[in-house]
Protein backbone atom coordinates (compact mmCIF):
# COMPACT_ATOMS: atom_id res chain seq x y z
CA UNK A 1 0.00 0.00 0.00
CA UNK A 2 1.19 3.36 -0.90
CA UNK A 3 2.23 6.00 1.82
CA UNK A 4 -0.37 8.35 0.32
CA UNK A 5 -3.27 5.82 0.93
CA UNK A 6 -2.23 4.79 4.46
CA UNK A 7 -2.32 8.79 5.11
CA UNK A 8 -5.85 8.98 3.61
CA UNK A 9 -7.15 6.14 5.39
CA UNK A 10 -5.70 7.28 8.86
CA UNK A 11 -7.55 10.45 8.66
CA UNK A 12 -10.53 8.35 7.57
CA UNK A 13 -10.55 5.51 10.41
CA UNK A 14 -9.98 9.08 12.73
CA UNK A 15 -12.71 10.41 11.21
CA UNK A 16 -14.72 7.20 11.70
CA UNK A 17 -13.77 6.67 15.53
CA UNK A 18 -14.58 10.50 16.02
CA UNK A 19 -18.62 9.78 15.00
CA UNK A 20 -18.37 6.49 16.73
CA UNK A 21 -17.59 7.86 19.55
CA UNK A 22 -20.35 10.49 19.03
CA UNK A 23 -22.64 7.35 18.64
CA UNK A 24 -21.91 5.64 21.90
CA UNK A 25 -22.65 9.20 23.84
CA UNK A 26 -26.04 9.67 22.30
CA UNK A 27 -26.66 5.96 23.00
CA UNK A 28 -25.35 5.86 26.67
CA UNK A 29 -27.85 8.69 26.87
CA UNK A 30 -30.96 6.56 25.16
CA UNK A 31 -30.12 3.59 27.52
CA UNK A 32 -30.75 5.01 31.20
CA UNK A 33 -32.88 3.66 33.71
CA UNK A 34 -36.83 3.72 32.93
CA UNK A 35 -37.75 4.97 36.23
CA UNK A 36 -41.00 2.48 37.61
CA UNK A 37 -42.27 5.90 39.72
CA UNK A 38 -42.44 7.67 35.54
CA UNK A 39 -45.95 8.20 34.91
CA UNK A 40 -45.91 7.15 31.71
CA UNK A 41 -48.81 4.49 30.57
CA UNK A 42 -48.43 1.14 30.78
CA UNK A 43 -48.18 0.85 26.50
CA UNK A 44 -45.60 3.63 26.71
CA UNK A 45 -43.95 2.31 29.02
CA UNK A 46 -43.33 -1.30 27.38
CA UNK A 47 -42.70 0.70 24.14
CA UNK A 48 -39.95 3.12 26.42
CA UNK A 49 -38.41 -0.64 27.53
CA UNK A 50 -38.15 -1.50 24.14
CA UNK A 51 -36.79 1.12 22.53
CA UNK A 52 -34.02 1.14 25.71
CA UNK A 53 -33.28 -2.57 24.40
CA UNK A 54 -32.65 -1.29 20.24
CA UNK A 55 -30.54 1.14 21.48
CA UNK A 56 -28.48 -1.00 24.19
CA UNK A 57 -28.14 -3.25 20.84
CA UNK A 58 -26.67 -0.57 19.02
CA UNK A 59 -24.85 0.35 21.79
CA UNK A 60 -22.59 -2.52 22.47
CA UNK A 61 -22.39 -2.49 18.06
CA UNK A 62 -21.40 0.68 18.43
CA UNK A 63 -18.13 0.01 21.11
CA UNK A 64 -17.63 -3.54 19.05
CA UNK A 65 -16.93 -0.93 15.88
CA UNK A 66 -14.72 1.34 18.51
CA UNK A 67 -12.27 -1.39 19.15
CA UNK A 68 -11.96 -2.79 15.94
CA UNK A 69 -11.47 1.06 14.37
CA UNK A 70 -8.80 1.49 17.19
CA UNK A 71 -7.06 -1.69 16.41
CA UNK A 72 -7.06 -0.25 12.71
CA UNK A 73 -5.45 2.65 13.32
CA UNK A 74 -2.49 1.32 15.88
CA UNK A 75 -1.92 -1.31 12.80
CA UNK A 76 -1.73 1.17 10.42
CA UNK A 77 1.86 1.15 9.72
CA UNK A 78 2.57 -1.97 10.04
CA UNK A 79 3.85 -3.61 6.72
CA UNK A 80 0.97 -6.13 6.80
CA UNK A 81 -1.60 -3.37 7.25
CA UNK A 82 -3.90 -3.69 3.80
CA UNK A 83 -3.18 -7.07 3.20
CA UNK A 84 -5.52 -10.23 3.29
CA UNK A 85 -4.72 -12.31 6.17
CA UNK A 86 -6.28 -15.37 4.38
CA UNK A 87 -4.66 -15.33 0.77
CA UNK A 88 -2.29 -12.21 1.56
CA UNK A 89 -3.09 -9.79 -1.44
CA UNK A 90 -3.56 -6.64 -1.35
CA UNK A 91 -7.17 -5.54 -0.20
CA UNK A 92 -8.65 -2.16 -2.29
CA UNK A 93 -8.26 1.02 -0.52
CA UNK A 94 -11.90 0.99 -1.49
CA UNK A 95 -12.61 -1.52 0.29
CA UNK A 96 -10.57 -0.17 3.21
CA UNK A 97 -12.30 3.16 2.86
CA UNK A 98 -15.20 1.02 3.22
CA UNK A 99 -14.21 -1.09 6.54
CA UNK A 100 -11.04 0.02 7.62
CA UNK A 101 -11.26 -2.84 10.30
CA UNK A 102 -11.22 -5.62 7.56
CA UNK A 103 -8.66 -8.08 6.87
CA UNK A 104 -9.85 -10.06 4.55
CA UNK A 105 -10.58 -9.21 0.73
CA UNK A 106 -13.80 -9.69 -0.87
CA UNK A 107 -12.94 -12.84 -2.12
CA UNK A 108 -12.13 -14.64 0.59
CA UNK A 109 -15.03 -12.60 2.64
CA UNK A 110 -17.19 -14.72 0.78
CA UNK A 111 -15.78 -17.97 0.64
CA UNK A 112 -15.38 -17.78 4.51
CA UNK A 113 -19.31 -16.69 4.78
CA UNK A 114 -20.63 -17.38 1.76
Amino acid sequence: MQHEDKIILEEHIRQKLDTVKQDIVTYENLTRPISPDNAIGRLTRMEAINSKSINEAALRKSRQSLSQLQRALRKINDPDFGLCSECEMPIPVARLKIMPETDICVKCAEQIYG
